[in-house]
């Protein structure tokens, strides 16, 4: 007879068609009552399957009373209520990978496609435009100052990458590292000073709203200079500020990857063509999906053979 699980929400179909091969599983997100679904399989589900973004809270480890394993896609920060879980005797896993470089190509990728205009020079193709008249130039990357705010692994790439393209990098955070790169401990100071500031440090509840009005002026340095990028999470910038920024032209564009109220994205910036989005996908690639779905399996497997799970959280 196979174990019954729990998966919460929409995970990569491959690993989730392997799953439903090796267990019965209850998707959660179909449910149209979910706290009936709670009840009906409670008694019975043994593991649950989540994502590092969602993690699993306190309310649905009470309603499995039988649950054994919290199996992550991905690595939990600040969503899985780890001391509640092992409370109960809950076994906790992640899927750890390295999506520095991912993250980091997604980052350039979104400064070039900003700058450039790629994105919006593929709608006004498509909208018939080019036969009427010329697309507006985008600004060249080559040269431009780069300002990077978080200088950890993904920091550093994004870094490296820039400094491929002939930009000259400095960093911001709460410590200067081993670097030979210019470092500033006044981000104010460090978006006056650059034309692209990228964001890629941590959420935390330092850096909410790290990057706020006072940020995104001296970026904008009041004429309409500046292109920010944020690969890290939505409220480290705030989005007020970034929303009038962009629309009152103080600020030249911005490629977003995140967004505070995900996947929830304001009206305002969908109507702007200086702002180039994307669905929260600095990981999401086929060889990182491959990979946590693989792990993913094996920590699950693990468990119910009655053998330690290789992935755990520390």
């Amino acid at each position: 007879m196979k174990e019954e699980i729990l998966v919460l929400l929409p995970i990569f179909a491959p690993t989730l068609a392997a799953l439903e091969e090796r267990y019965t599983v209850h998707k959660l997100w179909l449910a149209p009552d979910r706290a009936a679904k709670l009840r009906e399989i409670g008694p019975r589900v043994r593991g649950a399957v989540t994502t590092g973004l969602l993690g699993c809270d306190t309310a649905t480890m009470d309603a499995l009373p039988k649950l054994e394993i919290i199996a992550s896609f991905g690595a939990p920060r600040d969503t899985l209520d780890l001391a509640a879980a092992r409370a109960r005797n809950i076994v906790c896993t992640r899927t750890p990978d390295a999506i520095t470089e991912s993250v980091a190509d997604l980052a350039l990728g979104l400064m070039i496609d900003v700058m450039r205009r790629i994105a919006a020079g593929d709608h006004f193709i498509r909208a018939g435009r080019w036969e009427k008249g010329l697309a507006r130039p985008g600004n060249e990357v080559r040269g431009k100052r780069c300002g990077i705010v978080g200088f950890g692994r993904i920091g550093q790439g994004v870094a490296k990458r820039a400094l491929a393209f002939d930009m000259p990098v400095c960093y911001f955070g709460p410590n200067k590292k081993d670097s030979p790169l210019p470092y500033y401990s006044d981000l104010v100071a460090m978006a006056g000073a650059v034309d692209v500031l990228v964001v890629c440090c941590p959420l935390t509840p330092q850096t909410r709203d790290l990057v706020n009005a006072s940020v995104i002026e001296a970026l904008g340095r009041g004429n309409g200079a500046g292109f920010l990028v944020n690969v890290a999470r939505g409220p480290v910038v705030n989005e007020a500020a970034l929303i009038s920024a962009l629309q009152e032209k103080r600020l030249a564009g911005a490629g977003l990857d995140v967004f505070w109220d995900e996947p929830r994205v304001p009206a305002a910036l969908m109507e702007m063509d200086n702002v180039v989005m994307v669905p929260h996908i600095g990981s999401s690639t086929m060889e990182v999906r491959v990979e946590r779905g693989r792990k993913l399996l094996a920590n699950l497997t693990a468990h119910f053979a009655g053998q330690a799970v290789p992935y755990p959280i520390p």
